[in-house]
This record gives structure tokens, sequence and C-alpha cells, in this order.
């Protein structure tokens, strides 16, 4: 049968996302090496410095690369990775939001008075932060969409003014403990192994079944699709991914041999499920198409029938939604809510996620993905350079120097597929 190719232009950057009819293999190898030479290279350059990131601190320090250190990690990029989750939304309008690190504060602030002052169940006072976090964002959408104020104005006011309301809340100086069980497990404990190897394969053979199934189906309608190699390729990278980090948190990594730490962190899984329905919103909702379609032209958006208003409102909701939820974890991390909480480079790390991960700054081009890549590489220059006794400032400079580059390589890569008719 005689292939039949797609137009150019793919939703995904990457090769695992290619779409287009190829005979063979090689033929699909060779045509993501031309998108990336054309300047489509999506996650690639983080996917890439994250590796190279993992050679040089496992080289520099032999217990970066130990299961307790993994688990750390993981600990560690939680709130990050769901934060520019969330952030990704703003990003692909072209917009910006200065407050959602702030948002997180005051959510999960809300959150502790709820449980220790009101004596909430766990579940009144996490549905409270995270409605907190989705009435900020209405607020904020509703101002950029209907009044036209930039975003970078209103939420850079909204970052000042909500760290006001934290203060009153908590009091400069104070703090409230978060001691209750199910909300400081999140970070602090861990799943049974048993069921953390049947979450893995569950993953993987539901990811697996997902894929094959859609060639199937793409095959028998005559549609465009990948060879059945480059689906292989998908199932067996994520199979590595997934069971390869389920065993490293199998094994115990106490450090003492009178305990015993074993099991998937419970914050990888929600970072899991979150990354999964985000996806599938983006990626198979006509929402999700709406956002790509107003974020690369809204003009025309708006011509097509899109409710772009609408649109510029729900991403924002969306994301300081997001934002309260990773605003729970990293009070989870932290076993206390302050009246720093949320502010400081919480969201600078966030952005730089974003970014780093592939998100594009100009808008239309980013995935949940990207931020949890992004996520992963931040944390990991964290803790990597905690590691080897930098001092903060030598964090500051990689990091920044880190998303820099990454901007860097948006703004030519858009030139490329400009010049190259690929955007």
């Amino acid at each position: 049968m005689t292939a039949v190719r797609s137009s150019p232009a793919t939703a995904d950057a990457d090769f695992a996302g290619d779409e287009r009819t190829v005979a063979t293999f090689g033929d699909a190898v060779r045509g993501y090496l031309q998108r990336v030479r054309g300047g489509d290279m999506g996650s690639l350059p983080a996917v890439f410095g994250l590796a190279v990131l993992f050679v040089v601190f496992g080289l520099a320090n032999d217990r970066f690369l130990s299961a307790l250190n993994l688990a750390n990690l993981i600990t560690q990029a939680g709130a990050i990775c769901v934060l520019a989750m969330g952030l990704v939304f703003v990003l692909l309008l072209g917009d910006i939001d200065l407050s959602a690190g702030v948002a997180g504060g005051v959510a999960a602030c809300a959150m502790a008075l709820g449980v220790v002052s009101m004596g909430w169940p766990w579940w009144l006072a996490l549905a409270t932060g995270i409605a907190c976090g989705a009435v900020i964002g209405l607020a904020i959408g509703v101002l950029r969409a209907k009044l036209g104020i930039p975003s970078f104005v209103v939420t850079l006011a909204f970052f000042l003014g909500l760290q006001g309301v934290t203060l009153k809340l908590i009091g400069e100086g104070g703090s409230v403990r978060v001691d209750d069980p199910v909300i400081r497990g999140l970070t602090i404990s861990t799943l049974p192994v048993a069921i953390g190897w049947t979450i893995a394969f569950g993953v993987v053979i539901g990811f697996a079944a997902l894929e094959f199934g859609q060639h199937r189906r793409k095959t028998a309608l005559r549609l465009a699709h990948p060879p059945v190699g480059v689906v292989a390729a998908r199932v067996g990278a994520v199979a590595a991914v997934v069971l390869g980090v389920t065993y490293l948190m199998s094994v115990n990594r106490s450090v003492s041999a009178n305990t015993e730490i074993r099991g998937v962190p419970y914050v990888l899984p929600l970072v899991l499920v979150l990354l999964i329905a985000m996806t599938v919103v983006l990626k198979r909702t006509s929402y999700g198409r709406h956002i790509y379609a107003v974020g690369g032209n809204a003009e025309a958006a708006r011509r097509a029938g899109i409710p772009v208003d609408r649109i510029r409102v729900s991403v924002f909701v969306v994301c300081s939604s997001m934002a309260a939820l990773s605003g729970v974890i990293a009070a989870s991390y932290a076993g206390k809510v302050s009246a720093s909480s949320g502010a400081g480079n919480t969201l600078l790390y966030a952005v730089g996620a974003a970014v780093i991960g592939g998100t594009s700054l100009f808008g239309g081009k980013g995935r949940a993905f990207d931020a949890v890549i992004g996520g992963v590489v931040v944390a990991t220059i964290a803790n990597g350079l905690g590691l080897l006794n930098q001092s903060s400032y030598i964090n500051f400079l990689v990091t920044g120097a880190v998303l820099l580059l990454a901007a860097s390589v948006d703004a030519v890569s858009r030139r490329r597929r400009s010049s190259t008719g690929l955007s």
C-alpha cells in the first residue's frame, strides 16, 4: 500500500508525537530529524539536558543516584511540576500569571486553617483550598478578558495583593502546622510496594493498549499514522521509565539498619494522574483544541466561532486551581504554611520549568508533559547542587542560565519553523 503523508505540521514536536504515515521506522527517524533541523524540537533539549545533569551530578557525587536521593528528588519536583502544568494553559495563550505561586500559598493557608482552626476533615479543607484558587483565577481571567488589562499587570497586582491576604490570615512571622496524616502523607508517606507495582503495570498495559489500539483504528480507516515500530518504541520507552522508577522506589532506601523505607511516594501517582488528565484535556477534547487555536491566532479563532473570552477566563481558572493543589503539596512537604508560602522563587521556578520543557512563550505550543520534564530539570539542578554543597547563588545562576538558554532555543526554533513553513 502506498504511504499517504499528512501535512508537515504536527501537533507534537517529539518523535513520539509524529502522526504522519511513513513506510518504515527509518523513515520516521529521518522525518523526525528533518523536523528538528527545521526548529521543531519540542522537549528534546530538556530531555537531553536532564540526561546530562544526571551524568554530571552522578559522577560528582555518588549519593545523587541513590534510591533515597531519587525519592527526595521526586518529592521536591512534585509541587513545581503541578504548578508548571497549570501555567502551561496560560502560556499557550501567550499570557502569563505572576500570581500563581502566591495564589497557591493563599489556598494552602485556607486548607491549613480549615483543618487546624475549624476542625474540618482533610477532604473538605482541600476542596476549600482548590475553590479559593479557582475564585482567584476567575477574577484574574475576567479582568484580563473583559477589561483587556494585560495579564502581566493584572497578575502582578494579584501577586502583591495576595501576599497581604496571607499575612492577614496568618500574621507576620506566623505559621500554621500541617499535621493532618492524609495531607502530610502526600509527600512523606509511600504506597505499599505491591500497590506501586500494580499501578506501574497498569500504566504500562493501559498505555500500550491505547497506542496499539489507536494505531489499529487509523490503519483500518486508512488515516495518517506512524509505523508500528514507532508505536512499539513509545511503549518501550514508557515501560522502561515507569518500571525502572518503580523498581528503584521499591528498594529499601533507609540509611538506618533499624528502619525500612520502601515504596513509591504518594505524590508521584498524583502527578501522574494530573499529567494524564491535562494531556487528555489538551489533546483529546474540543476545549483543548480551542486553547491551541486561540493561542495560535486569537482573531482567527474568534472568526471561527470560538468563544475567545471564555477560553481566556477558563485557562486562568485552571492555572490557579492547579496552583492551589501545588500549594497544598508544598505545605505537605514543609509541614507548615507560613506568610511566605508561594512567594519567593516558587513562580519563577514553575515558569522556568514550563519553558525549559518546551512550552513556547509566544503561545500556541506546549504540553503538560513539557511542564513535568522541565520541573524535573529544575528540581535536579537544586538537588544536585545541594549535594555538592554549593552556595545558594550558584543555584540561582545555573537555573537562570538554563532558563535563558531554553528561551533562546524557543526563539530560534520559532524563527526556523517560520522560515521552513512548519509554523
